[in-house]
């Protein structure tokens, strides 16, 4: 990224600039480029050239010094247009970054209680599981009736062990996807 991005980004505010803002932004913008710069340099070596044309040494100084004044007067005015510019933008960037920062912690905060709900709804899946081993395993020492209600009743306690299962899984992915 050039300086010159960093000097001046448009802004909301610089719609509603008058033009003679927007003039000394864009003066600020051009003065510290190197077309300034050979500009500067022909400007000194013509003002001393007038010597040649019969113009005194102390007037070119007079000339010379009180240009230079104003132009340093302006710089500094134009300078400052600048960093109070600045200023402003750091200031909205910073607020910005306040409120990400605040989102970034209400969106840990709520991370951090979907990972304990998951937590808890995988410990009930665990003692559900559980109960039905324990059922399975008192209605198979139970009674033995015919094979066909003790075959509905397998199936069954397969199904809900698949079904337990398949909540497993999915308790897994959504805490997967919460972190």
């Amino acid at each position: 990224m050039s300086d010159e991005n960093l000097l001046i980004k448009p802004t909301e505010k610089e719609v509603t600039d008058s033009p003679l803002e927007r003039m000394a932004l864009s003066a600020t913008k051009h003065i510290g480029s190197l077309p300034s710069l050979v500009l500067h340099s022909i400007f000194f070596v013509g003002i001393f050239s007038l010597q040649w044309f019969g113009v005194s040494f102390n007037q070119i100084m007079l000339v010379l010094t009180t240009v230079v004044s104003l132009e340093a007067i302006y710089l500094a005015i134009f300078i400052q247009m600048t960093v109070n510019r600045q200023a402003h933008q750091i200031e909205e960037v910073s607020e910005d970054i306040d409120e990400i920062q605040e989102d970034v912690e209400d969106i840990q905060e709520e991370a951090k209680e979907i990972s304990e709900d998951v937590e808890y709804i995988q410990e009930d899946v665990e003692d559900i599981k559980e109960d039905v081993e324990e059922l399975s395993d008192e209605s198979g020492g139970a009674e033995e009736g015919d094979g066909s209600e003790k075959m509905s009743e397998t199936e069954r306690k397969q199904r809900v062990e698949q079904m337990l299962e398949e909540m497993l899984r999915e308790i897994k992915a959504i805490k997967i996807h919460a972190q």
